[in-house]
């Protein structure tokens, strides 16, 4: 009959405390964590050691840099595009969209053509410039999945996410240029 009871007992303050779990105070919870430091300087050395990465492998194999590489893509998916909807598009001033247009067009990758009026001009990829760019694509290609395999693919993911947000948020200040 004692066993009886001491199972009975038991049972109880198990179903007890089921129901009513102990939560820990907020005192003892640890505090949310500040950031420390510089947010540009750590954006700055991450944006430093990702491009080193994808410019060894991109520039090993085809000779441009990735910026380069992107540039040509932004054009081949917009193109005959205008240069102010290109920057635009890529968040450059057009000032370093035309010094960064000029070694393209110089090796015949990127011509300049007139716009849809006398005013305006139109950016397009040539032949060359599209077989550039597709070659590029598979250096590219091999940077971004050892990138993904190195860091891990949900956190890439997570990265992308974040960034996109930081995009947004700090795409509508003031002190953006466009």
């Amino acid at each position: 009959m004692v066993i009886m009871i001491v199972v009975v007992a038991t049972v109880v303050a198990t179903i007890i405390r089921m129901a009513h779990p102990v939560i820990d105070p907020p005192a003892l919870a640890e505090p949310p964590k500040l950031p420390r430091g510089c947010s540009n300087l750590r954006l700055r050395q991450a944006d430093r050691l990702v491009s080193l990465h994808f410019d060894s492998v991109v520039q090993k194999a085809t000779g441009l840099k990735t910026s380069q590489y992107t540039l040509l893509s932004h054009i081949a998916a917009m193109g005959p595009v205008r240069p102010a909807d290109l920057a635009a598009a890529m968040a450059l001033q057009p000032s370093t969209l035309t010094r960064n247009l000029q070694p393209l067009m110089a090796q015949g990758w990127v011509q300049m053509g007139p716009g849809a009026d006398a005013r305006s001009r139109s950016i397009s990829l040539t032949d060359a410039g599209q077989a550039k760019r597709q070659k590029s694509q598979l250096a590219w290609k091999q940077a971004q999945l050892a990138f993904n395999q190195r860091m891990g693919t949900e956190r890439v993911a997570r990265l992308h996410a974040l960034l996109d947000e930081v995009i947004q948020l700090m795409g509508d200040t003031p002190e953006t240029p466009r």
